[in-house]
């Protein structure tokens, strides 16, 4: 395989896992040599293009007696191998497509190597060979007739002789499912977090990873069992890519007795992770519901790369008794959200959502169950994420430049979330006892934080 071009080499030195890359690419040129290497730009649903590598050639396949090549292109994302490529068919203009259980009415193939994905178990190679059996079984194209009368099994007879025409692009084509969520770590928190997703999210896929180092693993197997549609249970982290939303549940409480220590057993653990699954979905909206969520969003944002807008904890870092400490009022009462009205103005409009969060955190907490609340809760800001919905939520973000703080340190604060991730509301004024508690509570962060390896 000839990928020496200047194109070729210049998108090829963007791929994450060149090397590896290249080595798989030399693979098929040896079993399928009719498949051509080239370069495009693709086209995703929300508009946005990237130039990648593209396999195009004609499939051999034996039906009836008789040889047929079926033109198809593949796209290779730049995380190639570890995800799988988007195959799509490429009918001439004398073609109709068969759509089937393989293929959608836009030529977009769906097989279960496709869903299976998982390098290096998978292959190119080993996709194309069940593309052969299965087009063998239902050819995805058939010919075009002329009047009212049209056999879908008239299969074209030409196209034995049909030659490879780079020029016949399908950009037009998009990248789906496009709303896939992955959640890693098991326990009551994963479970809770992905059926509340499944019941309140429109999901075209949902991966569930149970991680083995999690001290809340488990109910990998219920999954299984029960086998939910759009569900894909895995404990391989390849199996999140390309993910719109990544939520990440695990956590790795040891019984080490100083405070300190418990919560670096969790860094060392997204320490772990957390890298791996910023490279496969390297566009999604991160949140985090791991405890403790303020430090571990902050370290989640850290070890990933993405901008703080996308790195974002599901959850309240204020208890009720320090968030009642810096208001001076008494959180515990059974008064409806609007008393913060007898509050002043400034106070009311950066706490409203906070101490109303809080309290039914705190009232769940004295129950003894906390899963299900945060994991609707999780499945509330995933829905705006999906759906760009713009709405606003308490959620756990950089709060450096927020009210005059100057610390790297994250706070629950109420944030506008969408497609694009978080947008903080605007700071305010505070009094000069609320000022003080908030910023003694922000020392006590980053004391924490610079004894914790990151």
């Amino acid at each position: 395989m000839d990928l020496r071009s200047e194109k070729i080499q210049r998108i090829l030195s963007k791929y994450k896992f060149h090397d590896v890359a290249v080595e798989e690419l030399q693979k098929i040129h040896r079993i399928y040599p009719g498949m051509v290497p080239s370069t495009g730009t693709y086209t995703f649903t929300d508009s946005t293009q990237k130039d990648l590598l593209k396999l195009i050639g004609n499939l051999p396949v034996q039906y009836e007696g008789r040889t047929y090549n079926f033109p198809i292109q593949l796209w290779l994302m730049d995380s190639f191998p570890f995800t799988p490529p988007i195959c799509l068919l490429r009918p001439t203009a004398n073609m109709v497509i068969r759509e089937g259980k393989h293929v959608d009415a836009g030529g977009r193939l769906y097989l279960p190597g496709l869903h299976n994905w998982d390098y290096p178990k998978s292959s190119v190679v080993g996709l194309l060979t069940e593309m052969i059996a299965k087009f063998e079984e239902e050819p995805p194209l058939s010919s075009k007739t002329t009047g009212d009368n049209k056999d879908p099994h008239d299969l074209l007879a030409f196209v034995s002789n049909l030659q490879i025409n780079d020029g016949a692009s399908l950009d037009i084509h998009h990248d789906q499912p496009i709303n896939k969520v992955s959640v890693i770590g098991g326990g009551d928190l994963g479970m809770a977090s992905v059926m509340s997703i499944l019941s309140k999210c429109k999901v075209d896929k949902l991966v569930f990873i149970d991680v083995a180092e999690s001290s809340t693993k488990g109910g990998s197997t219920d999954l299984e069992i029960f086998n939910l549609p759009k569900v894909e249970v895995s404990r391989d982290f390849s199996a999140s890519s390309n993910s719109k939303v990544v939520v990440v549940t695990a956590n790795a409480w040891s019984s080490e007795q100083s405070y300190v220590n418990v919560v670096q057993t969790n860094v060392d653990l997204y320490r772990g992770i957390i890298p791996n699954l910023a490279r496969l979905s390297p566009n999604a909206v991160m949140l985090i519901a791991s405890q403790p969520v303020d430090i571990m969003t902050h370290v989640a944002w850290r070890q990933s790369g993405l901008p703080p807008t996308r790195v974002i904890g599901a959850g309240c870092n204020l208890d009720s008794e320090r968030l009642s400490h810096i208001l001076d009022i008494n959180l515990n009462t059974h008064k409806p959200a609007w008393v913060i009205g007898e509050l002043s103005d400034n106070k009311a409009r950066v706490f409203l959502m906070l101490i109303s969060f809080c309290r039914g955190f705190e009232m769940m907490k004295n129950r003894g169950q906390r899963s299900w609340s945060m994991g609707l809760s999780v499945a509330d800001i995933t829905n705006s994420v999906l759906t760009d919905k713009m709405k606003t939520h308490s959620v756990s973000t950089l709060a450096q430049g927020w009210g005059g703080i100057g610390a790297e340190v994250f706070l629950s604060l109420p944030c506008i979330m969408g497609s694009n991730g978080s947008t903080r509301l605007a700071g305010v004024s505070l009094g000069q006892e609320e000022d003080s508690k908030l910023r003694d509570s922000v020392a006590s962060l980053s004391n924490l934080m610079g004894q914790l390896r990151i």
